[in-house]
Parts: structure tokens; sequence; C-alpha cells
């Protein structure tokens, strides 16, 4: 993957699985309400200084959200914010940089 681009879309893994499950609370304050379901099912990674994430999720139902997670470099805390969520997705909607 080069540096800027966003690579090809991958099923969830732990490592995403973890990252979905720090971002929940963030998210739910976001969309104003909560989430009984919030299972990581594909992503794609963007390097940049650091690197953004963004993640489908199912929310429970036919609903899904996407997540913009970005990770800091290691060499600046290595800290992880959640930038941005899109709502109302369906399980076919592809993941698109937001």
């Amino acid at each position: 993957m080069m540096t800027g681009g966003a690579g090809p879309p991958k099923d969830a893994d732990e490592e995403i699985q973890k990252i979905c499950e720090s971002m929940k609370p963030h998210a739910e304050k976001k969309a104003g309400k909560s989430y009984d379901v919030f299972t990581a099912k594909t992503y794609r990674s963007q390097v940049v200084a650091g690197t953004n994430y963004f993640i489908k999720v199912h929310v429970g139902g036919d609903e899904h959200v996407h997540l913009r997670v970005y990770k800091k470099l290691p060499c600046s805390g290595g800290e992880m914010e959640l930038s941005d969520m899109q709502h109302s997705k369906s399980h076919h909607d592809p993941i698109e940089y937001f």
C-alpha cells in the first residue's frame, strides 16, 4: 500500500475489533444512542502521518455504521481518535474515504 492511498477492503480481525471496542463509547456519544451489537466486519486502512482506519461495523439488525479512526504514530503517542462516523449504512455499502 502506498502512503496516502487507502488499501483494499479486508475482513476485520481481532486487532480491528479491539479498535472498534475502544471507539464504541465515542461512537455512541456521536450517534446519541447506545448499541447492543458493535461488531467489526470489514475495513480499509490509509497510511498518512499515522493510520486512518475506515471500519464497517454491524450495530444490529440490518444496520451498519462506518467509522473513521485515526491512530497516531508511536512517536506521537500512538493514541486513537474517532475522526468521523457515517450512519444508516448496509452490509452492501462499500467502505469509501470520508
